[in-house]
């Protein structure tokens, strides 16, 4: 696939992923943000389904789809991508702005819906904010997809297991919010679309807007060049 064929596929991605994602926030807004049947249902299955391993487990997996750890994935996503130190560099840079700017969009979009979150004596976690969407799962879906993109460029084909594993847990983070109470779900699949359409702009406008030889996975064009000038020296 090339640049352009590659560029409109993540564009067209994340632009019918935000068209989800808008259709469900005109339906949160549509009722209030009351709880949707949806809600009700894993939001009463999660509060009486909570072992102690199980909620071990989950409290660790939410602690990380917050802070440090998504920047610091963000920036071994592009150590990841990068061949050449310029590239590395700019893989970098390019998936902090991308993670920044979604967290931002996120917390704009959270602020003008505003909708409560569910009761607070069914929390076992801490909690900030209004509800929708999710912050820890829109997060935890930005950095994950950033280290899936990053995984199989470098390795098309051997690499799969390990995205399908991150990609697994970019999508436990924010499960991880309705089974410890203080998401309702239709939060959660908000934060997914987000996170996956907010990706898709971002990934288009670099294919698009950065020169080829700085686009990860591209290799130096001096290369084949210099191989070139040294056979026909050798001739």
């Amino acid at each position: 696939m090339n640049r352009e064929d590659a560029a409109r596929l993540a564009g067209r991605t994340g632009l019918a992923a935000l068209a989800g994602f808008g259709l469900l926030a005109v339906v949160v807004v549509a009722t209030d943000g009351t709880a949707l049947s949806l809600d009700d249902g894993s939001h009463s299955w999660s509060v009486a389904h909570r072992p102690e391993v199980a909620f071990a487990v989950a409290r660790g997996l939410t602690a990380t789809g917050t802070g440090v750890i998504p920047y610091a994935l963000a920036v071994v996503a592009g150590i990841i991508a990068g061949r050449t130190a310029r590239q590395r560099l700019l893989a970098a840079v390019t998936s902090l702005v991308c993670l920044g700017a979604g967290q931002g969009l996120r917390y704009a979009v959270m602020s003008l819906i505003a909708r409560p979150r569910p009761p607070r004596e069914d929390w076992v976690t801490h909690a900030s904010g209004w509800s929708f969407p999710s912050g820890h799962t829109t997060t935890a879906a930005l950095a994950a997809g950033l280290l899936v993109i990053a995984v199989l460029i470098r390795a098309p084909g051997r690499g799969r297991p390990i995205a399908l594993l991150i990609g697994c847990w970019g999508a436990l983070v924010g499960l991880t919010r309705v089974y410890l109470g203080v998401h309702w779900f239709t939060d959660v699949i908000g934060g997914w679309l987000l996170g996956v359409g907010w990706l898709g702009l971002c990934v288009g406008a670099a294919l698009r807007w950065f020169p080829a030889e700085l686009t990860v996975g591209s290799m130096p064009s001096s290369r084949p060049d210099a191989a070139g000038d040294a056979q026909s020296t050798a001739e």
